[in-house]
């Protein structure tokens, strides 16, 4: 009898592939891709020394994230700020997400505004997770005109290994300080429409590079966002060994993010130790999701505390007792008192249960007076 033919084996996904791939980051890794950096924004072609025209900045941080009738969990907190100019004209950008160390995102929101006089543009994309899939929600204001809004929804089925922007920049660093990659590295993307798209990472090798008057070697990682019009967007990141960016350029951009501190590095040409993500004040009061998380924990307490009084009535009792014993006899040590009142505590039934040093004889003076 002939065995049954073998099934066919499935092919992975691109999904798939990139799924695993990011399951196999460790935390370890990420953690040491938490830090701050800023970068300075000059003209294309411009000397290392040149005057700055603006600044971007990065940072990753752990933060507390609540999504809605959820509870709070742990989280990468990244944020990025933009300013330039654009043919002479100010332009602006931010970007925060709450990233899971999967590199799965919770929830981002990015902001563009050109600062056009006398009709500014402002353009809003934000995008949350939730059990269902991802939504997402477009706004785009220009001038005094009524804002145009958009909203839609991906189903979950087609998040599988999906990268946005947020996540994909904790990427970079952790495959800089690896100093190598996997050839063809390709992940479901997002582009700044919020449609669906790729996203592919390769390696441009060991190159060297100035920062400032200073000359080094840098990792560069060419990062290419492919539309479904066939469109594509190319970023090209220069890493030094430690994962911090030495140079950012977006190909055809007029500008170019470059690293103008030296003092990061050493004579040698090596690096400095870098130090943690720098701690910033915290006004939590100030803060109204950190100050709304405060009040429901006071209150979650209070509630708490509450209901194991009136299942122990005995415990006021117990502290009345002590209190009438120390105010009766008035000890020069109330914590030795209140050792020996306790060690010696009878169960709950009369006032001034307790025997030895700590029970008081009414017929005893206080034990400070003359």
């Amino acid at each position: 009898m002939e065995p049954p033919p073998e099934s066919p084996r499935e092919t992975p996904t691109m999904a798939d592939t990139a799924a695993e791939f990011l399951s196999l980051i460790g935390l370890k890794e990420l953690e040491w891709c938490l830090f701050a950096e800023t970068l300075a924004v000059v003209a294309m072609g411009a000397p290392p020394r040149d005057k700055a025209e603006g600044q971007w900045w990065m940072a990753a941080q752990w933060a507390p994230y609540q999504g809605e009738g959820e509870p709070v969990q742990s989280c990468i907190l990244v944020q990025t700020r933009f300013r330039g100019k654009q043919d002479g004209v100010p332009v602006s950008s931010t970007l925060k997400a709450y990233v899971t160390w999967q590199l799965e995102t919770l929830e981002q929101e990015e902001q563009e505004c050109l600062e056009l006089r006398p009709h500014p543009t402002e353009k809003r994309t934000h995008v949350v997770s939730h059990q269902h899939g991802m939504t997402v929600s477009k706004t785009l204001q220009e001038g005094e005109a009524e804002p145009q809004c958009q909203s839609f929804c991906y189903s979950r089925a087609k998040l599988r290994g999906l990268l946005l922007e947020g996540a994909s920049l904790l990427l970079l660093r952790v495959l800089a300080r690896r100093h190598t990659m996997p050839p063809n590295l390709v992940f479901p993307a997002m582009d700044t429409e919020g449609n669906l798209c790729t996203s592919s990472y390769s390696a441009l090798g060991i190159q060297r590079q100035a920062v400032g008057s200073a000359e080094t070697e840098v990792f560069v990682i060419e990062r290419a966002m492919h539309s479904s019009s066939g469109a594509s967007t190319v970023w090209h990141s220069s890493f030094l060994p430690n994962g911090r960016l030495a140079q950012l350029m977006q190909i055809g951009s007029p500008v170019l993010m470059v690293l103008q501190d030296e003092s990061i590095l050493s004579k040698s040409g090596r690096f400095e130790p870098q130090l943690p993500f720098p701690k910033e004040p915290l006004d939590w009061e100030e803060d109204i999701q950190l100050y709304s998380w405060f009040l429901d924990r006071k209150d979650e307490l209070q509630l708490s505390h509450a209901a194991y009084l009136q299942q122990h009535p005995e415990v006021r009792a117990l502290l009345s007792d002590f209190l009438q014993a120390l105010l009766f006899q008035q000890p020069h040590d109330p914590i030795s008192f209140a050792a020996e009142f306790f060690a010696h505590q009878r169960p709950i039934g009369s006032p001034f249960a307790s025997t030895g040093a700590a029970s008081p004889d009414p017929s005893s003076p206080p034990a400070n007076s003359k």
